[in-house]
Protein backbone atom coordinates (compact mmCIF):
# COMPACT_ATOMS: atom_id res chain seq x y z
CA UNK A 1 0.00 0.00 0.00
CA UNK A 2 1.26 3.20 -0.91
CA UNK A 3 0.22 5.61 2.15
CA UNK A 4 0.60 8.97 1.56
CA UNK A 5 1.41 11.42 4.27
CA UNK A 6 -2.05 13.27 3.61
CA UNK A 7 -4.07 10.18 4.02
CA UNK A 8 -2.36 9.64 7.29
CA UNK A 9 -2.74 13.15 8.35
CA UNK A 10 -6.80 12.91 7.38
CA UNK A 11 -7.05 9.48 9.73
CA UNK A 12 -5.26 10.91 12.29
CA UNK A 13 -7.16 13.94 12.25
CA UNK A 14 -10.59 11.69 11.21
CA UNK A 15 -10.00 9.41 14.18
CA UNK A 16 -9.46 12.72 16.86
CA UNK A 17 -12.22 14.28 15.69
CA UNK A 18 -14.59 11.04 16.68
CA UNK A 19 -12.82 11.13 20.06
CA UNK A 20 -13.71 14.83 20.65
CA UNK A 21 -17.18 14.50 19.72
CA UNK A 22 -17.53 10.91 22.20
CA UNK A 23 -15.93 13.25 25.27
CA UNK A 24 -17.97 16.20 24.45
CA UNK A 25 -21.72 14.59 22.99
CA UNK A 26 -21.38 11.63 25.70
CA UNK A 27 -18.90 11.64 28.36
CA UNK A 28 -18.74 15.04 29.22
CA UNK A 29 -21.78 14.83 31.20
CA UNK A 30 -21.76 12.02 33.80
CA UNK A 31 -24.16 9.83 33.36
CA UNK A 32 -25.08 5.60 33.14
CA UNK A 33 -25.17 4.27 29.42
CA UNK A 34 -28.58 2.84 28.63
CA UNK A 35 -28.43 -0.68 26.97
CA UNK A 36 -30.26 1.09 24.13
CA UNK A 37 -27.59 3.84 23.55
CA UNK A 38 -24.32 1.43 23.91
CA UNK A 39 -26.18 -1.39 21.29
CA UNK A 40 -26.58 1.97 19.10
CA UNK A 41 -23.56 3.32 18.98
CA UNK A 42 -22.20 -0.28 19.54
CA UNK A 43 -23.59 -1.14 15.87
CA UNK A 44 -22.81 2.29 14.53
CA UNK A 45 -18.74 1.58 15.37
CA UNK A 46 -18.89 -1.90 13.91
CA UNK A 47 -20.97 -0.95 11.00
CA UNK A 48 -17.99 1.87 10.12
CA UNK A 49 -15.27 -0.68 10.97
CA UNK A 50 -16.55 -2.86 8.50
CA UNK A 51 -17.45 -0.42 5.88
CA UNK A 52 -13.42 0.93 6.07
CA UNK A 53 -12.54 -2.64 5.71
CA UNK A 54 -14.42 -2.90 2.08
CA UNK A 55 -13.18 0.93 1.42
CA UNK A 56 -9.64 -0.37 1.72
CA UNK A 57 -10.44 -3.64 -0.42
CA UNK A 58 -12.20 -1.65 -2.93
CA UNK A 59 -9.91 1.20 -3.50
CA UNK A 60 -6.26 -0.44 -2.56
CA UNK A 61 -6.86 -4.21 -2.84
CA UNK A 62 -8.94 -6.74 -1.70
CA UNK A 63 -5.51 -8.66 -0.40
CA UNK A 64 -5.30 -5.53 1.87
CA UNK A 65 -9.09 -5.43 2.66
CA UNK A 66 -8.70 -9.15 3.50
CA UNK A 67 -5.62 -7.87 6.14
CA UNK A 68 -7.52 -5.12 7.52
CA UNK A 69 -10.46 -7.85 8.39
CA UNK A 70 -8.24 -10.51 10.15
CA UNK A 71 -6.58 -7.72 12.30
CA UNK A 72 -10.29 -5.96 13.29
CA UNK A 73 -11.47 -9.43 13.91
CA UNK A 74 -8.47 -10.08 15.98
CA UNK A 75 -7.99 -6.83 18.12
CA UNK A 76 -11.60 -6.77 18.42
CA UNK A 77 -11.61 -10.43 19.88
CA UNK A 78 -8.53 -9.39 22.20
CA UNK A 79 -10.28 -6.13 23.36
CA UNK A 80 -13.64 -8.15 24.72
CA UNK A 81 -11.12 -10.23 26.97
CA UNK A 82 -9.33 -6.70 27.99
CA UNK A 83 -13.48 -5.73 29.33
CA UNK A 84 -13.15 -8.29 31.98
CA UNK A 85 -10.43 -7.21 33.57
CA UNK A 86 -11.48 -3.46 33.05
CA UNK A 87 -14.53 -4.44 35.18
CA UNK A 88 -12.08 -5.45 37.73
CA UNK A 89 -10.49 -2.40 37.77
CA UNK A 90 -13.51 -0.84 37.65
CA UNK A 91 -15.04 -2.59 41.00
CA UNK A 92 -11.75 -2.68 42.82
CA UNK A 93 -11.47 0.89 42.64
CA UNK A 94 -15.07 1.17 43.32
CA UNK A 95 -16.08 4.04 40.54
CA UNK A 96 -19.34 5.34 40.56
CA UNK A 97 -21.43 3.88 37.26
CA UNK A 98 -21.89 7.28 36.67
CA UNK A 99 -18.07 7.84 35.71
CA UNK A 100 -17.37 5.09 34.46
CA UNK A 101 -17.61 5.84 30.97
CA UNK A 102 -15.35 8.85 31.40
CA UNK A 103 -12.74 6.88 32.71
CA UNK A 104 -12.93 4.08 29.69
CA UNK A 105 -12.80 7.10 27.67
CA UNK A 106 -9.27 8.72 28.90
CA UNK A 107 -7.78 5.59 29.64
CA UNK A 108 -8.96 4.51 25.27
CA UNK A 109 -7.22 7.82 24.21
CA UNK A 110 -4.03 7.13 26.21
CA UNK A 111 -3.67 3.24 25.32
CA UNK A 112 -4.27 4.14 21.59
CA UNK A 113 -1.57 7.12 21.49
CA UNK A 114 0.95 4.33 23.35
CA UNK A 115 -0.04 2.09 21.13
CA UNK A 116 0.26 4.38 18.08
CA UNK A 117 4.27 4.64 19.62
CA UNK A 118 4.39 0.62 19.50
CA UNK A 119 2.70 0.66 15.52
CA UNK A 120 5.64 2.60 14.85
CA UNK A 121 8.53 1.04 16.61
CA UNK A 122 7.02 -2.53 14.67
CA UNK A 123 7.25 -0.89 11.36
CA UNK A 124 10.26 -0.01 11.90
CA UNK A 125 11.73 -2.87 13.13
CA UNK A 126 10.15 -4.94 10.32
CA UNK A 127 11.29 -2.82 7.65
CA UNK A 128 15.06 -2.94 9.04
CA UNK A 129 15.07 -6.83 10.90
CA UNK A 130 13.46 -9.22 9.25
CA UNK A 131 14.92 -12.23 12.20
CA UNK A 132 12.62 -9.86 13.77
CA UNK A 133 9.33 -12.36 12.89
CA UNK A 134 11.41 -15.06 14.87
CA UNK A 135 11.01 -12.70 17.88
CA UNK A 136 7.25 -12.10 17.21
CA UNK A 137 6.67 -15.44 16.42
CA UNK A 138 8.18 -17.18 19.82
CA UNK A 139 6.35 -14.11 21.63
CA UNK A 140 3.22 -14.77 20.90
CA UNK A 141 3.37 -18.44 21.15
CA UNK A 142 4.57 -17.94 24.82
CA UNK A 143 1.64 -15.27 25.30
CA UNK A 144 -0.85 -18.31 23.57
CA UNK A 145 0.53 -20.58 26.47
CA UNK A 146 -0.19 -17.77 28.92
CA UNK A 147 -3.30 -17.00 27.67
CA UNK A 148 -4.44 -20.58 27.75
CA UNK A 149 -4.16 -20.74 31.18
CA UNK A 150 -4.36 -17.44 32.70
CA UNK A 151 -7.07 -16.46 35.15
CA UNK A 152 -8.41 -13.04 35.84
CA UNK A 153 -8.64 -12.97 39.05
CA UNK A 154 -5.98 -10.84 40.24
CA UNK A 155 -6.75 -7.41 40.57
CA UNK A 156 -5.01 -4.62 39.33
CA UNK A 157 -6.06 -2.03 41.39
CA UNK A 158 -3.90 -3.81 44.20
CA UNK A 159 -1.13 -4.39 41.56
CA UNK A 160 2.60 -3.56 42.22
CA UNK A 161 2.11 -0.61 39.58
CA UNK A 162 -0.81 1.05 41.57
CA UNK A 163 1.21 0.36 44.94
CA UNK A 164 4.06 2.12 43.26
CA UNK A 165 1.58 4.98 42.67
CA UNK A 166 0.18 5.54 45.97
CA UNK A 167 3.28 5.39 47.54
CA UNK A 168 4.60 8.50 45.58
CA UNK A 169 1.20 10.26 45.13
CA UNK A 170 -0.93 12.03 48.11
CA UNK A 171 -4.04 10.60 47.16
CA UNK A 172 -7.72 11.09 48.59
CA UNK A 173 -9.51 8.00 49.98
CA UNK A 174 -12.93 9.41 48.43
CA UNK A 175 -14.24 10.28 44.80
CA UNK A 176 -14.85 13.72 44.39
CA UNK A 177 -17.20 13.84 42.19
CA UNK A 178 -15.09 13.45 38.22
CA UNK A 179 -12.34 15.52 39.24
CA UNK A 180 -9.15 14.09 38.98
CA UNK A 181 -7.17 16.10 41.70
CA UNK A 182 -8.58 18.45 44.60
CA UNK A 183 -6.89 20.42 46.65
CA UNK A 184 -7.48 19.86 50.45
CA UNK A 185 -5.83 21.92 53.56
CA UNK A 186 -3.49 23.86 50.87
CA UNK A 187 -2.30 20.50 49.33
CA UNK A 188 -3.14 18.88 46.23
CA UNK A 189 -4.42 15.49 46.20
CA UNK A 190 -5.32 13.25 43.40
CA UNK A 191 -8.50 11.15 43.54
CA UNK A 192 -9.55 7.61 42.81
CA UNK A 193 -10.73 8.80 39.64
CA UNK A 194 -7.11 9.40 38.59
CA UNK A 195 -5.65 6.16 39.42
CA UNK A 196 -8.28 4.03 37.59
CA UNK A 197 -8.15 6.04 34.70
CA UNK A 198 -3.95 5.37 34.70
CA UNK A 199 -4.44 2.02 35.67
CA UNK A 200 -6.99 1.41 32.99
CA UNK A 201 -4.29 3.08 30.50
CA UNK A 202 -1.65 0.81 32.12
CA UNK A 203 -3.54 -2.28 31.83
CA UNK A 204 -4.73 -1.67 28.33
CA UNK A 205 -0.81 -0.78 27.07
CA UNK A 206 -0.01 -4.49 28.53
CA UNK A 207 -2.98 -6.16 26.25
CA UNK A 208 -0.81 -4.12 23.31
CA UNK A 209 2.13 -6.74 23.82
CA UNK A 210 0.10 -9.28 22.45
CA UNK A 211 -2.02 -7.27 19.95
CA UNK A 212 0.40 -5.22 18.15
CA UNK A 213 2.35 -8.68 17.47
CA UNK A 214 -0.37 -10.67 16.51
CA UNK A 215 -2.07 -8.17 14.06
CA UNK A 216 2.03 -7.90 12.44
CA UNK A 217 1.24 -11.22 11.86
CA UNK A 218 -1.77 -10.75 9.24
CA UNK A 219 -0.08 -7.66 7.88
CA UNK A 220 2.97 -5.55 7.28
CA UNK A 221 1.26 -2.07 6.74
CA UNK A 222 1.27 0.21 9.42
CA UNK A 223 -1.65 1.93 8.23
CA UNK A 224 -3.71 -1.26 8.51
CA UNK A 225 -2.15 -1.72 12.16
CA UNK A 226 -3.33 1.36 13.31
CA UNK A 227 -6.71 1.80 11.74
CA UNK A 228 -7.67 -1.57 12.66
CA UNK A 229 -6.65 -0.41 16.47
CA UNK A 230 -8.15 2.76 16.45
CA UNK A 231 -11.77 1.05 15.16
CA UNK A 232 -11.24 -1.97 17.77
CA UNK A 233 -10.60 0.56 20.66
CA UNK A 234 -13.56 2.87 19.38
CA UNK A 235 -16.33 0.73 20.29
CA UNK A 236 -14.79 -0.27 23.20
CA UNK A 237 -16.49 2.21 25.69
CA UNK A 238 -20.66 0.93 24.56
CA UNK A 239 -19.34 -2.38 24.21
CA UNK A 240 -18.82 -2.23 27.70
CA UNK A 241 -21.54 -1.19 28.89
CA UNK A 242 -23.42 -3.30 26.70
CA UNK A 243 -22.21 -6.46 26.85
CA UNK A 244 -20.73 -6.49 30.96
CA UNK A 245 -23.40 -9.37 31.75
CA UNK A 246 -22.46 -11.79 29.33
CA UNK A 247 -18.92 -11.47 29.98
CA UNK A 248 -18.85 -14.04 32.79
CA UNK A 249 -20.42 -16.66 30.04
CA UNK A 250 -17.56 -16.27 27.37
CA UNK A 251 -15.75 -18.77 29.60
CA UNK A 252 -13.83 -20.54 26.66
CA UNK A 253 -13.18 -17.00 25.27
CA UNK A 254 -9.28 -17.10 26.97
CA UNK A 255 -8.78 -20.58 25.29
CA UNK A 256 -9.90 -19.21 22.05
CA UNK A 257 -7.48 -16.02 21.95
CA UNK A 258 -4.68 -18.66 23.25
CA UNK A 259 -5.54 -20.69 19.70
CA UNK A 260 -5.46 -17.18 17.68
CA UNK A 261 -2.36 -16.23 19.09
CA UNK A 262 -0.97 -19.42 18.28
CA UNK A 263 -1.55 -19.70 15.04
CA UNK A 264 -0.37 -16.46 14.22
CA UNK A 265 3.16 -17.15 15.97
CA UNK A 266 3.20 -20.44 14.09
CA UNK A 267 2.72 -18.04 10.63
CA UNK A 268 5.47 -15.53 11.82
CA UNK A 269 7.59 -18.49 12.48
CA UNK A 270 7.20 -19.72 8.70
CA UNK A 271 7.34 -16.40 7.21
CA UNK A 272 10.34 -15.63 9.05
CA UNK A 273 11.45 -18.87 7.78
CA UNK A 274 10.83 -17.58 4.20
CA UNK A 275 12.91 -14.58 4.75
CA UNK A 276 15.80 -15.96 6.71
CA UNK A 277 18.51 -13.77 6.49
CA UNK A 278 19.96 -15.04 10.25
CA UNK A 279 23.39 -16.09 8.98
CA UNK A 280 23.06 -19.26 11.77
CA UNK A 281 19.91 -20.89 10.54
CA UNK A 282 20.37 -22.39 7.00
CA UNK A 283 23.57 -20.49 6.21
CA UNK A 284 21.34 -17.29 5.96
CA UNK A 285 19.47 -18.65 2.98
CA UNK A 286 15.47 -18.21 2.64
CA UNK A 287 13.93 -21.50 3.26
CA UNK A 288 11.20 -21.42 0.80
CA UNK A 289 10.01 -24.84 1.36
CA UNK A 290 8.40 -23.24 4.48
CA UNK A 291 4.80 -22.61 3.50
CA UNK A 292 2.77 -19.08 3.59
CA UNK A 293 -0.17 -19.07 5.17
CA UNK A 294 -2.67 -17.42 2.43
CA UNK A 295 -4.72 -14.16 4.76
CA UNK A 296 -8.00 -15.64 3.43
CA UNK A 297 -6.96 -19.20 5.55
CA UNK A 298 -6.14 -16.89 8.07
CA UNK A 299 -9.26 -14.68 7.78
CA UNK A 300 -11.50 -17.70 8.46
CA UNK A 301 -9.44 -19.78 10.97
CA UNK A 302 -9.71 -16.48 12.84
CA UNK A 303 -13.55 -16.11 12.26
CA UNK A 304 -13.68 -19.80 13.13
CA UNK A 305 -12.01 -19.79 16.15
CA UNK A 306 -14.08 -16.88 17.57
CA UNK A 307 -17.76 -18.19 16.90
CA UNK A 308 -16.80 -21.75 18.11
CA UNK A 309 -15.13 -20.08 21.72
CA UNK A 310 -17.97 -18.15 21.75
CA UNK A 311 -21.41 -21.02 21.04
CA UNK A 312 -19.40 -23.38 23.21
CA UNK A 313 -18.70 -20.96 26.16
CA UNK A 314 -22.61 -19.94 25.98
CA UNK A 315 -23.47 -23.90 25.63
CA UNK A 316 -21.08 -24.60 28.66
CA UNK A 317 -22.82 -21.97 30.80
CA UNK A 318 -26.18 -22.92 30.14
CA UNK A 319 -25.83 -26.80 30.86
CA UNK A 320 -24.08 -25.48 34.12
CA UNK A 321 -26.35 -25.03 37.00
CA UNK A 322 -23.20 -23.20 38.96
CA UNK A 323 -21.65 -20.47 38.90
CA UNK A 324 -18.89 -19.76 36.71
CA UNK A 325 -15.21 -18.76 37.53
CA UNK A 326 -15.69 -15.44 36.05
CA UNK A 327 -19.11 -15.03 37.54
CA UNK A 328 -17.32 -15.55 41.05
CA UNK A 329 -14.93 -12.97 40.43
CA UNK A 330 -17.25 -10.46 39.26
CA UNK A 331 -19.37 -11.16 42.42
CA UNK A 332 -16.91 -10.85 44.83
CA UNK A 333 -15.47 -7.37 43.40
CA UNK A 334 -19.23 -6.17 42.33
CA UNK A 335 -20.04 -6.31 46.42
CA UNK A 336 -16.72 -4.82 47.14
CA UNK A 337 -18.05 -1.95 44.85
CA UNK A 338 -21.46 -1.97 46.79
CA UNK A 339 -19.75 -2.36 49.80
CA UNK A 340 -17.39 1.19 49.10
CA UNK A 341 -20.47 2.76 48.15
CA UNK A 342 -22.51 2.12 50.86
CA UNK A 343 -19.97 3.27 53.06
CA UNK A 344 -19.26 6.47 51.36
CA UNK A 345 -23.38 7.27 51.51
CA UNK A 346 -22.74 6.57 55.39
CA UNK A 347 -20.25 9.23 55.44
CA UNK A 348 -22.19 12.03 53.64
CA UNK A 349 -24.96 11.47 55.59
CA UNK A 350 -23.24 11.83 59.01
Amino acid sequence: MNITPLVWTITIAVTIAFFVYEFFAHVRKPHEPTIGESARWSAFYIGLALLFGVGIGVVADWRYGGEYFAGYLTEKALSIDNLFVFLIVMTGFAVPKIYQQKVLMIGIVIALILRGGFIAVGAALIENFSWIFYIFGALLLFLAYRQAFSSHESDPSKGRFMTFVRRHLAVTDEYHEDKLTVRKNGKRFVTPMLLTIVAIGFVDLIFAVDSIPAIYGLTEEAYIVFTANAFALMGLRQLFFLIGGLLERLVYLAQGLAVILAFIGVKLVLHAMHVNELPFINGGEPMLWAPEIPIWFSLLFIAATIAVATVASLIKTRRDPGKTDRDEVRGEQVTTAKDADAERSGDSRR
